[in-house]
């Protein structure tokens, strides 16, 4: 953190502070704030977090006065938010990628949600594509037995999921959590610096018995890839890569990942087979060596009883995640909705 950092203190009582990282995203800083001052609830208040940037954010920020933390040096998405999430007072904290414009209901539906019940850790909204509006982005996140991540709803219409419902992770561009559980299952994993660390902390939630869920009413446009620039680069492929035996060894006790082990390889052949065709298969390798060679320095996952019972549920979901996933892909690739 630079010795210029600003010190920031919520004035009031707010119920959630809405955290913005940043990484030159000069770009999107207008039309987000412009959203957000369009929103039915006030009960918030503003922090951005920018990770070093050299596009001119910092000034932006400073000029209209926008309460900001300045790091020194890029600490990727997961030291920012980290930051942040330790700066805030409140007992919601909502994560909002700056490439995102959302609704005036946002932050009212996202906290009502909240509030149904203390058990509920995150909520993941209703994420469309900014530049496709009739197309869904993120209806929250899900995980495979096969080791797959993947965007539940991406792709398809966006006039669909119109369910509250359980997901296996919020999507951390724009999602809410309930602050205090950080403190109890621990914060964004700074070894994954950006990459599944949302799919990670939702799963550390799992474990301990929270649930993630998704709201349909809190609707936000999202532009997508707005600091890495492309779906598949060299630097996404290696990190994903890496941070997927991160995932499995933290959070899989040793009989599960045993359990796993043969549907995990076939998932990781096909992605393998995946990336070759599009060029990135040297980064996907680089990446699995990476994880595999450094997965020790990540804190694992105490298992003991009570995690036992929630890996088994658990197990369940990644089983009925996989049969979603592969609907989905039909319904997108082959029929077209």
């Amino acid at each position: 953190m630079s010795d210029s950092q600003e010190r920031w203190e919520p004035e009031g009582g707010p119920r959630a502070t809405i955290i913005i990282p940043n990484y030159n995203g000069l770009k999107f800083m207008e039309p987000c704030f412009a959203a957000l001052d369009k929103q039915t609830c006030r009960d918030f208040s503003l922090l951005v977090v920018d990770n070093g940037s050299t596009d001119g954010s910092v000034e932006w920020l400073k000029e209209n006065q926008v309460p900001s933390i300045f790091l020194s040096e890029n600490t990727g998405f997961s030291g920012a938010v980290n930051v942040g999430i330790r700066e805030a007072k409140t007992p919601y904290v909502i994560l909002l990628n700056n490439d995102t414009e959302p609704e005036p209901a946002y932050v009212e539906e996202l906290v009502r949600a909240m509030d149904r019940s203390e058990k509920i850790f995150s909520v993941s909204s209703k994420m469309i594509q900014l530049y496709q509006k009739d197309k869904m982005d993120d209806a929250g996140d899900m995980y495979t037995v096969l080791g797959w991540a993947y965007q539940r709803g991406v792709g398809r219409p966006s006039q669909k999921y119109r369910r509250f419902s359980r997901v296996f992770s919020a999507c951390a561009g724009a999602a809410i959590y309930r602050r205090e559980v950080f403190e109890k299952i621990g914060f964004f994993d700074e070894m994954h610096f950006a990459y599944l660390e949302d799919l990670d902390i939702g799963y550390r939630a799992r474990l301990a018995g929270y649930d993630n869920v998704y709201c349909p009413k809190a609707v936000v446009y999202h532009v997508g890839s707005g600091t890495s620039g492309s779906k598949y680069n060299s630097f996404k492929v290696r990190l994903a890569a890496r941070n997927n035996i991160y995932l499995n060894y933290k959070n899989m006790p040793d009989w599960q990942l045993a359990l796993n082990a043969l549907p995990i390889l076939l998932g990781m052949a096909v992605k393998y087979r995946f990336f070759k065709g599009l060029g990135f298969e040297k980064d996907y390798v680089d990446g699995v060596k990476e994880g595999w060679k450094t997965r020790k320095k990540c804190k694992r996952a105490v298992d003991n009883l009570e995690m036992r019972k929630h890996c088994l549920s658990i197990e369940g979901e990644l089983i009925a995640g996989t049969f979603l996933y592969v609907w989905e892909f039909f319904n997108r690739k082959v029929l077209g909705r």
